[in-house]
């Protein structure tokens, strides 16, 4: 049997741009996604703190060391600059594995930078 477990979680980080008029997708400082073990093109869920609103879309790859967390596309609707979200991505394997599996979570700087 798989199951779906959590594999990668950048815990509140600050969405620095919603850019609307942009082919869709979430655009994470290249630091972050390293450190969250994140690969561009991966499917992510984000949840909003600020207002309650999950949606999944998948990575792009922003600039190193800029702090950047844009939303972009029809999804920007669902975020503005300032507000708090989490990045969450999940991983599917067999059950025995998902036991032993440890997910890497970060928890980023309020200026989004690794501490």
């Amino acid at each position: 049997m798989r199951i779906e477990v959590l594999k990668s979680k950048i815990h509140r980080v600050k969405v620095t741009q919603a850019e609307l008029h942009y082919v869709g997708s979430i655009t994470i400082d290249e630091d972050l996604m390293d450190a969250a073990n994140l690969i561009e093109g991966e499917k992510v869920q984000v949840v909003n703190v600020n207002n309650g609103e999950r949606l999944e879309t998948y990575v792009i790859t922003g600039k190193r060391g800029s702090g950047i967390i844009c939303i972009n596309g029809p999804a920007a609707r669902k975020a503005q600059a300032g507000d708090i979200i989490i990045i969450i991505s999940y991983a599917s394997m067999e059950f025995e594995e998902a036991k032993k599996f440890k997910p890497t979570i970060i928890f980023p700087t309020e200026d989004n930078r690794l501490s």
